[in-house]
């Protein structure tokens, strides 16, 4: 049998063209923000890829069918729809047997990349070791799915919420390269900086589609992570955001959230808690985010050809 798997008008074009392609993840869309703010931010997003020349494909699952791009119709319909799965490598494949609907977490995001030929994903940041995970054993699936599938994902760093230094531990245990782009330190989401040094600094999109390719020349399996700072005027310190993330933790604990239901319930907290400026920040790295990634695809493209 063959996946059903479909292509936007724009992103077919850019395949017979042979152009740069960036998936974007749609979870952001679905459990990332309200609407109709998170259609606005996925509509700046795309833009934000096109600008930079490249061609954005956002990627979910409607009816059973694998939408390697969306048009400004399902984009919509998404943001509004209601019950919308949270997919990752354990639910991608039965959300298209049974015909569901479902959005895609960075790891369904990167599987499908793949799929469809593209080598470079855009998200905010990446799933990880979640706080208490050694009794939850809470852990994300984008890990692994970094250490095996072979895109190259651009994000401000994994979530504030989550256990850093123990995401970074394990991502380091799996081999997959962590480059902080432009700085010494790794980003921390919301922050710029933090107390963790990169691993490896890379300063130009160029040496980072360089290094996905020697990878692959190499035959070493997975991807990359690319941990790019949010813009120096839209961060939220690290020390404003500690109080604030400890009380949503408690919040989330006293309610007995778990699994996939705990990172959009902090979100949504912090969202609260901050008086919106989370989200504000969150819209500017993503942003920021597709940018760079735009311009890997193209570098990525430019050494290939």
């Amino acid at each position: 049998m063959t996946i059903p798997m479909t292509f936007s008008a724009e992103v077919q074009a850019a395949r017979d063209a042979g152009t740069a392609i960036v998936a974007l993840e749609s979870t952001i869309i679905t459990h990332g923000m309200p609407f109709p703010q998170n259609v606005e931010t996925a509509r700046l997003v795309e833009q934000d890829v096109r600008d930079a020349g490249a061609t954005p494909a956002t990627i979910a699952v409607i009816d059973g069918t694998l939408h390697i791009g969306l048009e400004a119709d399902e984009l919509d319909a998404l943001g509004q729809a209601e019950h919308v799965a949270k997919l990752s490598r354990a639910d991608i494949a039965a959300c298209i047997a049974i015909g569901g609907t479902g959005a895609t977490t960075v790891a369904a995001t990167m599987i499908a990349a793949h799929l469809a030929g593209i080598a470079v994903s855009a998200t905010g940041g990446i799933g990880g070791v979640h706080r208490g995970a050694e009794t939850t054993f809470d852990i994300s699936a984008d890990l692994h799915e970094l250490a095996q599938t072979p895109v190259t994902v651009v994000a401000a760093g994994a979530k504030a919420i989550l256990e850093l230094n123990k995401t970074y531990e394990v991502l380091e245990t799996l081999g997959v390269p962590v480059i902080a782009f432009g700085q010494d330190c790794l980003p921390a989401f919301w922050s710029r900086t933090s107390d963790m040094p990169a691993p490896l600094r890379m300063d130009t999109a160029r040496d980072i589609a360089t290094a996905q390719i020697v990878r692959n020349v190499m035959g070493l399996p997975g991807g990359q992570l690319v941990c790019n700072p949010i813009p120096a005027a839209d961060e939220i310190p690290a020390a404003d955001l500690a109080p604030i993330i400890e009380k949503a933790l408690a919040e989330a604990a006293a309610q007995g959230i778990s699994a996939k239901a705990v990172t959009p319930f902090l979100l949504d907290r912090i969202l609260t808690l901050t008086e919106g400026r989370s989200l504000t920040a969150n819209v500017a790295l993503v942003r920021n985010n597709a940018r760079l990634a735009a311009a890997i695809a193209r570098e990525l493209g430019g050494i290939a050809g």
